[in-house]
């Protein structure tokens, strides 16, 4: 019981810690926000850790951070296969082309009531879909390599962002659009000045909500057919065989690649959108 005491005392120490920078003169300064979080979470590595051990909770329930850190040092080429092909293939591949479909899309159903209409209430049945339902359709019609999860991925994308950027095409008032109206503008000049910079917002909303649809939609796709590379084959396959250290090393690259993904669009939105109140200091 030791261990579990100690686990105690670490979170309680972490806590602390963490309240008196949170609460401190330096609370806003940038060192301080990325400090609070690391802390937090070493604190609870160290409890996950101490708990395990101290408990002495079986492998097959839940393996410790150092387990799970060794197998994945030890697994790094068959990682690096399964993001291969599960993230670079799968993933973005359909990322990019649902995104882009619906930003296409997206400026039609604008220039036409009939389809803004007819096609959103659809969207809103399809994305309501659940991915298991749909998943082994798309792999027996696209095949069991990765052009099928980017269909999944594709599906799960395309209404999402289709829908933020429709209502970010519509967010100018009518003032605004009289005003380029009055300067002779053309619809694509009003798009393009006025309409498109108006939406980027909820479009860049759109993209960090595919980001994480993204990724559940390739590995959930997996677990319905896939070559013996992916993350989601491995997954599958290391729960059978109640290797759950593997199972938490596809994790954690699922969760790095996540949080890239997202901070990268994160970014991407803050150098295009830095006029917008959501982005000032």
């Amino acid at each position: 019981m030791e261990l579990v005491a100690l686990a105690v005392l670490v979170w309680v120490g972490g806590w602390l810690i963490n309240r008196r920078l949170a609460n401190g003169t330096q609370a806003e300064t940038r060192a301080v926000q990325l400090a609070v979080p690391a802390i937090f979470g070493l604190t609870l590595l160290l409890v996950w850790e101490l708990l395990v051990r101290g408990l002495e909770v079986p492998l097959v329930i839940l393996p410790a951070p150092s387990l799970i850190a060794a197998r994945f040092a030890a697994s790094l080429p068959l990682l690096w296969q399964d993001f291969s092909q599960t993230i670079l293939k799968g993933a973005l591949g359909g990322y990019v082309i649902g995104c882009a479909a619906a930003f296409v899309v997206a400026i039609l159903v604008d220039r036409s009531d009939f389809l803004r209409r007819g096609l959103l209430p659809v969207g809103n049945f399809v994305a309501a879909l659940p991915i298991v339902g749909t998943a082994p359709i798309l792999v027996m019609w696209f095949g069991f390599d990765w052009q099928s999860k980017a269909a999944v991925v594709v599906v799960m994308v395309f209404f999402p962002m289709l829908v933020n950027t429709v209502a970010g095409l519509r967010e100018t008032d009518q003032m605004q659009r009289d005003l380029m109206h009055t300067y002779a503008a053309s619809y694509w000049q009003s798009l393009l000045k006025l309409r498109l910079p108006a939406a980027l917002p909820f479009v860049f909303n759109g993209l960090k909500i595919s980001t994480t649809l993204a990724l559940i939609g390739a590995i959930v796709a997996e677990f319905f057919g896939s070559p013996t590379v992916g993350m989601g084959f491995r997954i599958s396959t290391s729960v059978g065989q109640l290797a759950l250290d593997m199972v938490w090393a596809e994790i954690v690259v699922a969760a790095l690649a996540g949080s890239l993904f997202y901070g990268l669009v994160a970014l991407l939105e803050k150098s295009l959108t830095f006029w917008h109140p959501s982005q000032r200091s």
